[in-house]
C-alpha cells in the first residue's frame, strides 16, 4: 500500500539508506505523458532496489474549467495501481514562495534524499516557477543525483502533444472517447460513496446511484453518458447524467447520477467509480417528467447499442 507523506503539513518522508527514485510534477490529468514519467521511475527503482516516490501538490486552487481533473484521493489510487511506493504531497500555499534553489536543497536533497529524478521537459518549480530542467540538471550534477527528462508523448495520427490542457478541452466538449485515448485507454471517472438524493429517479422508474462532485473537481460537459460502474470487484454498466438535474430539481451543485442496468440493490454508502464511456446528449430541461422519462428510455437504448458494438455487454 502506498505511503502518503506531507511536507510542511502532516509528516515528512522518513530517511532511507540509498535514497529514492523520485518523479516530480503535479500529475493532475494522469495522461500518457504523466504515466511515462512515473512508469520510468518505477522501473529504475525496481532495478536498483529502491523506493519510488512521486511528488505532487495539495491545496492547489484552480477555478472554472481549470479545476483539478483528479482529487488527491483519486491520484493516490492511480499511483498505487502503477506500483508507486510513496507519495510526497507538498502543501502548495506553504511552498509556493520558496526559491527554486531552496526547493532543491531542502525538499529534494535534505528531506527526500533523492538518488534519481524523473521529470517532463516542462516541469517548473520554486517561486514564480523560476526553476526548470536546466537548474535541475546543474543541481543533480553537483550532488551526484541522476536526472532523466522524459520526452513528450504525441497522440498517434495527430502530431499534437498530449497535455492536461488538451484533456480538459476534450472533456469540456464531452469527448470522453478522445480523453481515454489521451490517457492510454483509461476512462475519465468520478469516484465516491453513493449518497441519498431526492429519489426522483426511483419515483419515475429508474433508480439512480448518486455521487456528489466535490467543489475542487473538474466537471465535464454536462449531459448524459454511457458509463461503466466499478462496485468492489463487480463491473456494471448504465447511463450517467452529469449536471444539476434542471427538470426535477435545478440543483446548485453538480452530481453524477447513474442508472445501472438490471440492478436494484441498496448500495447507499458504497464506494463506486463511474467511468464515462460515450457522450449521448447534453443536459436538457424538459417540459415535463414524461418527456424526461422518454429521453431516459432512448438513452438506455443508445447506451446498450454502444456497449454491444464494443463488446461490453
Amino acid at each position: 500500500m502506498i505511503k502518503v507523506c506531507s511536507r510542511y503539513g502532516i509528516d515528512d518522508l522518513p530517511f532511507i539508506p540509498g535514497g529514492r527514485v523520485m518523479a516530480l510534477g503535479m500529475f493532475d490529468g494522469f495522461h500518457q505523458g504523466h504515466t511515462d514519467i512515473i512508469k520510468s521511475a518505477v522501473r529504475l527503482a525496481e532495478r536498483s532496489n529502491l523506493l519510488t516516490c512521486v511528488q505532487t501538490f495539495m491545496d492547489l486552487e484552480k477555478k472554472g474549467e481549470d479545476k483539478l481533473l483528479y482529487t488527491l484521493e483519486e491520484r493516490v489510487r492511480m499511483l498505487e495501481e502503477l506500483g508507486v511506493d510513496e507519495m510526497l504531497v507538498l502543501d502548495f500555499p506553504k511552498v509556493k514562495d520558496i526559491s527554486a534553489q531552496e526547493y532543491c536543497d531542502r525538499i529534494l536533497k535534505m528531506r527526500s534524499g533523492a538518488a534519481a529524478l524523473f521529470i517532463g521537459h516542462d516541469y517548473r518549480f520554486g517561486k514564480g516557477a523560476e526553476g526548470d530542467e536546466f537548474l535541475l540538471k546543474k543541481f543533480a550534477s553537483e550532488n551526484n543525483i541522476g536526472l532523466r527528462v522524459i520526452s513528450d508523448r504525441v497522440l498517434e495520427g495527430t502530431g499534437r502533444r498530449i497535455s492536461s490542457t488538451w484533456l480538459r478541452e476534450a472533456l469540456s466538449e464531452g469527448d470522453c472517447v478522445l480523453a481515454a485515448k489521451l490517457c492510454g485507454g483509461r476512462h475519465y471517472s468520478y469516484t465516491g460513496r453513493v449518497v441519498h438524493g431526492k429519489h426522483a429517479g426511483r419515483n419515475m422508474g429508474f433508480p439512480t446511484a448518486n455521487l456528489e462532485i466535490t467543489q475542487d473537481k473538474f466537471v465535464v460537459r454536462r449531459g448524459v453518458y454511457c458509463s461503466r460502474i466499478l462496485l468492489g470487484n463487480r463491473v456494471l454498466y448504465g447511463v450517467t447524467n452529469i449536471g444539476r438535474r434542471p427538470t426535477v430539481e435545478a440543483a446548485v451543485n453538480d452530481v453524477a447520477e447513474t442508472y445501472i442496468f438490471d440492478f436494484d440493490e441498496d448500495i447507499y454508502g458504497a464506494y463506486i467509480r463511474t467511468e464515462l464511456l460515450k457522450f449521448l446528449r447534453p443536459e436538457t430541461q424538459f417540459g415535463s417528467k414524461e418527456e424526461l422519462i422518454s429521453a431516459v428510455e432512448r438513452n438506455k437504448i443508445e447506451a446498450k447499442e454502444y456497449l454491444k458494438a464494443h463488446g461490453l455487454e
